[in-house]
């Protein structure tokens, strides 16, 4: 890449990128293994706020790839971040699963079903209208409305699944509240990212296969940009969006190459 300083780290999303419905995208084990031996700091970020970074690495083995567990960045785990610096020792009634729950254990909060200082909403296969309605009624009475991410469906070997972006619009819609999201495209979650791994912006890329989240909040945060195909975005709609990755590549595979050529003079 030509660049005016190296690139020192790499953060990359996950589905789309690393994995498609479980199966490995040809070349994403070679990039990690590049990373870990090349000493490259990075992180692997997923706007999924089901499972826990542990979950997560097991999926990840199970395709064949290999993840550090600390090297897991999740939206659930953002939020909690978030959540902490925000209102420490703080509560919470939860829509979610245990990735979600866990992270907020983890950081000292208490999940209520009364008077919650937060509404958290995240993603889960199983919403529950009862649950839904607990979270309208306790935003009515005043509880903050935040959610993990905005993606309005998710994938599944059936075809698409409403997620937490659609279940947000109804809250919405019932409580006039408008969430705020904590995942991409929120640059905040890049920026966190950054934090865990001491990294700078201008040393850094984001890899993504979708030019609405993983590329805008790159851009916004500062990094360098990848945009793989091998997931949402096709080539022929990169050019609709206003602005632009650094780079368009076919596949993961192309970015091996990248993480260890030498750093230019």
């Amino acid at each position: 890449m030509t660049t005016t300083k190296p690139v020192e780290c790499w953060l990359t999303d996950m589905d789309g990128v690393l994995v498609h419905e479980e199966h490995a995208i040809p070349g994403a084990s070679e990039f990690l293994a590049a990373l870990q031996s090349s000493g490259r700091r990075f992180q692997v970020l997923t706007n999924n706020s089901i499972y826990t970074p542990r979950d997560l690495q097991a999926r990840l083995r199970t395709s064949g790839i290999e993840v550090p567990e600390d090297a897991i960045w999740t939206s659930a785990m953002a939020t909690a971040q978030f959540l902490d610096d925000q209102r420490p020792g703080g509560t919470a009634f939860v829509v979610g699963e245990s990735g979600l729950t866990t992270a907020l254990h983890e950081i000292g909060y208490v999940l209520t079903q009364r008077d919650p200082d937060y509404v958290v909403l995240g993603e889960t296969r199983t919403y529950s209208f009862s649950a839904i309605t607990q979270a309208i009624r306790h935003i009515d009475a005043g509880a903050r409305f935040v959610a993990t991410n905005p993606d309005a469906t998710g994938p599944s070997n059936e075809g698409s699944l409403p997620a937490t972006g659609s279940v947000a619009a109804l809250i919405t819609r019932a409580t006039g509240v408008t969430p705020y999201y904590i995942g991409k495209p929120n640059p905040l979650m890049m920026r966190t990212a950054l934090n865990r791994i001491d990294a700078h912006s201008e040393t850094t890329v984001m890899i993504g296969d979708r030019m609405d989240t993983d590329v805008i909040s790159g851009l916004e945060a500062g990094l360098r940009t990848l945009l793989v195909l091998t997931g949402s975005t096709k080539r022929e709609q990169v050019e609709r969006f206003p602005y632009r990755p650094t780079r368009v590549l076919d596949s993961i595979a192309d970015v091996v190459p990248l993480v260890t050529e030498p750093a230019p003079h």
